[in-house]
């Protein structure tokens, strides 16, 4: 077993800063000259850009419900091997996991990892206070190492030492740092989450900014220090990568811009290690690339940049072009919105999109769907055979029409809610939908996607009339 220094950094809920502290954080942590490996809990795509930005660092996502307890070991240490400290933020509350339970919690992440939490609480209006919610969150699990306390937007240097105090006295969790609540460091959001890294002007400027407010109140030499009292780590029993990456056997296009950025680092690197050649491309600029086997549009949002994405033809004819002559073609959430007809933005104005599924998305103000669902193949498709189950996440402002008498390509049912319903479009080789899966929690549907690539490849050199 081998020790990887590391440290949780949780909140007591959402809404009490945490990403921003743990962007921050990670940024005066880097400009100190230490290496930064981050993570996220949870399927959230936005805060590891932040984390990316921060660290120059990939950010990877540590999903209980995607990858299982072994696959969360196996991407942590893969990724954290050569880190000097590993920073993984965790989702929501500490203990808030899948419905009433634990699984998939920060908590669950913490306790699979044995590593020690820093746990994030919001100060405005709280004296002693404080205390007993600190105290109720460390004898909630005893298995949780509760190590340190962080006092996000605190009102003064006064109100800092009565924090502290109180904590430290009535709960033996020593506080290592605060931000003050005026100190600006709140991230811009926007309807999915934060405002994606791609889109934020003058990034570096804020992580700057950010790395210098924090550092005022907490010593970053206190952070490592708190993330080497975790104990060795067992390496997982299971294996998402395999021993010896395979050679590319095809060249896997994926669209990658301000528009599609929606995509799991591990699950991109599984699909390179299974035999995949990544060729990154633009559906707001330029051609469609002629030289690939198979596509992958990710997430995103493309109601912002739709009337970009529309007046791109080149691209979208292109895509169609590659549709028609059977290149499989794969499309997630916002991807699965720019495949349909058209989309009708926020302000009612209707915008013609690629037109390669059979329907239309219109945004509304109501969040349409999410969360994690169990997803049914009602037929055969790209990724698995009729009947086999994916686990995905969803989260959308849209709702798709598709035209009458279109079958959905999966049935996909929510823990805790009563029934089902039908989502997304499979007919040949695309596959589109809603749902959002991770590769590496997937290692057989990244095999199959290739393998369908492989044999478009070889169709489509022996049509050339190509000879050996």
């Amino acid at each position: 077993m081998t020790n990887y220094p590391r440290l949780v950094i949780a909140g007591v809920h959402s809404g009490v800063g945490k990403t921003t502290v743990s962007t921050a954080l990670m940024a005066a942590l880097a400009r100190s000259g230490i290496k930064v490996q981050p993570f996220k809990v949870g399927p959230d795509y936005i805060d590891p850009g932040y984390h990316t930005a921060a660290t120059g660092k990939c950010s990877r996502n540590l999903d209980a419900w995607f990858v299982g307890e072994d696959g969360i070991r196996e991407i942590f240490m893969r990724a954290a091997r050569d880190a000097d400290i590993s920073i993984i933020e965790g989702v929501m509350g500490l203990y808030d996991g899948r419905g009433s339970g634990a699984e998939g919690s920060t908590a669950h992440v913490a306790k699979t990892l044995k590593a020690p939490v820093l746990l994030v609480l919001d100060a405005r209006s709280m004296a002693r206070s404080a205390a007993a919610l600190v105290l109720g969150y460390k004898n909630f699990d005893p298995e949780v190492n509760l190590a340190g306390v962080f006092l996000n937007r605190v009102g003064s240097e006064r109100h800092y030492n009565l924090l502290r105090q109180a904590i430290e006295e009535c709960c033996g969790v020593p506080v290592i740092g605060y931000a003050n609540r005026w100190d600006g460091l709140d991230l811009p959001e926007r309807h999915l989450g934060l405002l994606p890294t791609a889109e934020k002007d003058n990034l570096d400027e804020l992580l700057l900014t950010m790395a210098d407010s924090v550092k005022q109140g907490v010593d970053p030499d206190r952070l490592v220090e708190l993330s080497r009292i975790a104990p060795p780590i067992a390496p997982p029993e299971k294996k998402i990568f395999p021993i010896t990456p395979l050679p590319a056997v095809i060249r896997l296009g994926v669209v990658m811009d301000s528009a599609f950025n929606f995509y799991y680092q591990d699950g991109l690197e599984l699909l390179s290690a299974r035999g995949a050649e990544l060729v990154y491309c633009s559906a707001l600029s330029g051609s469609f690339p002629g030289d690939i086997d198979g596509l992958y549009i990710g997430g995103g949002f493309p109601e912002m940049f739709a009337r970009e994405l529309s007046a791109n033809h080149k691209f979208i004819d292109g895509l169609r072009a590659a549709c028609a002559a059977g290149m499989p073609v794969y499309a997630e959430c916002g991807g699965f919105m720019y495949m349909t007809r058209a989309v009708t933005d926020f302000e009612g104005n209707r915008h013609e999109l690629a037109g390669v599924v059979p329907g239309e998305c219109r945004m509304q103000k109501k969040r349409a769907a999410l969360g994690y669902v169990t997803a049914t193949a009602l037929d055969d498709n790209i990724l698995v055979d009729r009947g086999e189950v994916l686990r995905g996440h969803e989260f959308h402002y849209s709702v798709l029409e598709l035209d009458q008498g279109i079958p959905g390509a999966y049935r996909l049912a929510k823990e805790g809610t009563d029934g089902h319903r039908t989502d997304g479009y499979a007919s040949g080789n695309i596959l589109a939908s809603y749902l959002h899966i991770n590769f590496a929690g997937h290692p057989e549907a990244a095999g199959r996607f290739i393998g369908k690539c492989i044999e478009y490849k070889e169709m489509a050199y022996t049509f050339s009339g190509s000879t050996d």
